[in-house]
């Protein structure tokens, strides 16, 4: 089934949220002729809708009747409508019930709260009104869906960032702060956000008891012999020397660690591009993604852990969100999330001698990493139990581990209150 993004008019093929074109089947004919949306849960899935909120908006638009709780999935529209019309349709539908109306990110919750419907936006923590004057508006607070159980991680990270916008001043409960929205996009206000996320997890952290933590090789044109990187890695400017490690994973898939292997190319051809083009942010997305893809390293978990110690440096906090479609593309397992905390070990550890503020931003990158869905609970958990050796000397694993307390602090404090809510609202 053919994916779109869901906001039609971004382009970028990294954009993470995506869901299934509209298709229709027609059936019947003359007066009994009718349209039947065949994957229409699957796209109400996607943008975290009940499927009678789609069908119904069809209805209003297109002046026909609906079907609103079909018990065999199948979503009927009176009259012939073609799959292009409805998709259109559903574009209004975004704009006006899914996107934030200050960031435009979809992943936004409906609220029913004194007659009024509320977007509740996971990402900037900002709270919007829905137009009450919208047809739908009228059906949407008179059949409010039951409550049902959502992700843990997703519904913490929503209500912490509504708190972080409360702190902030920047709207909360039912205020439209919608005219707030910078004309340049919503950059400046997330990152002014998170560093206050990062503020206060540190702060509610402080004198809690802490636990001790425990390829095809005819298209290179250059030497790829172990002697030849060497050489080129120490003529690299100083902020990508010795950077690609990848000794010491001992979890290896076949073909890896000879020191000329498809992840040495890789990591190689991205530091080359590096200094070619003047920077480490200078070297596209979509490029090292081909590259990797050419590679048929596209999906590895490896793959991961010589990304971060390429693309990332001492900027790391200003890189994570850049970076951050091109890793979700990737990232699709918790060994692919155990190579990107790996890999983030390695290159802090690596990184300390020359900028010893490194194990400061620990916070904040494990932070920018949840916020923007590369790692889980579960995983960052129990990374955070025990130190390893496995990428970086034990002893700068437990540095890592410890400056990473407050945040996993905050994780367990919030699970806590997530539980408490549960048990209240049952």
């Amino acid at each position: 089934m053919a994916l779109v993004n869901v906001r039609r008019d971004v382009s970028d093929p990294f954009y993470r949220y995506k869901m299934e074109r509209i298709q229709t089947k027609i059936e019947g004919k003359g007066n009994g002729i009718k349209t039947v949306v065949v994957n229409l849960s699957s796209v109400a899935q996607s943008l975290a809708r009940p499927g009678s909120y789609l069908i119904k908006y069809f209805g209003f638009e297109l002046g026909a009747q609906t079907n609103i709780d079909p018990p065999d999935d199948r979503w009927i529209i009176n009259g012939a409508h073609e799959a292009s019309k409805l998709q259109e349709l559903l574009d209004g539908f975004i704009s006006k019930f899914v996107l934030c109306k200050k960031c435009k990110n979809p992943e936004t919750d409906v609220h029913i709260k004194d007659g009024t419907i509320l977007l509740d936006c996971k990402a900037c923590g900002q709270r919007t009104n829905v137009d009450l004057r919208l047809k739908l508006s009228g059906f949407i607070l008179k059949n409010v869906p039951k409550k049902t159980k959502k992700d843990k991680a997703e519904r913490k990270a929503a209500r912490k960032a509504k708190q972080n916008g409360t702190a902030n001043g920047k709207g909360s409960g039912g205020d439209d702060n919608s005219d707030q929205a910078s004309p340049n996009g919503d950059e400046h206000d997330i990152a002014s956000d998170d560093d206050f996320l990062t503020r206060k997890i540190k702060t509610e952290a402080q004198g809690l008891e802490r636990k001790e933590v425990e390829v095809k090789d005819d298209e290179w044109a250059v030497d790829m012999s172990a002697e030849a990187v060497k050489a080129r890695q120490q003529q690299l400017p100083g902020e990508f020397k010795a950077k690609l490690v990848l000794n010491g994973d001992d979890e290896e898939e076949e073909g890896e660690g000879g020191g000329n292997t498809a992840y040495d190319h890789l990591g190689t051809w991205i530091q080359e591009q590096a200094e070619a083009k003047g920077g480490i942010n200078n070297v596209d997305d979509i490029e090292i993604y081909v590259k990797a893809k050419e590679l048929g390293i596209e999906s590895k978990h490896r793959t991961v852990l010589v990304l971060v110690q390429t693309v990332f440096d001492e900027n790391i906090c200003t890189q994570i969100g850049k970076r951050a479609s091109m890793l979700k593309q990737i990232i699709s397992t918790e060994r692919h999330e155990k190579a990107l905390l790996g890999g983030t070990e390695r290159l802090i550890g690596q990184l300390l001698k020359d900028h010893p503020d490194m194990l400061e931003k620990v916070v904040k990158i494990l932070q920018l990493y949840y916020h923007h869905d590369l790692i889980s609970e579960e995983v960052v958990t129990k990374w955070g139990t025990k130190a390893s050796k496995k990428y970086i000397d034990l002893s700068t694993s437990k540095k890592v581990r410890k400056a990473a307390e407050p945040f996993l602090t905050w994780l367990a404090e919030a699970e806590s209150e997530e539980e408490s809510e549960d048990e209240e609202s049952e």
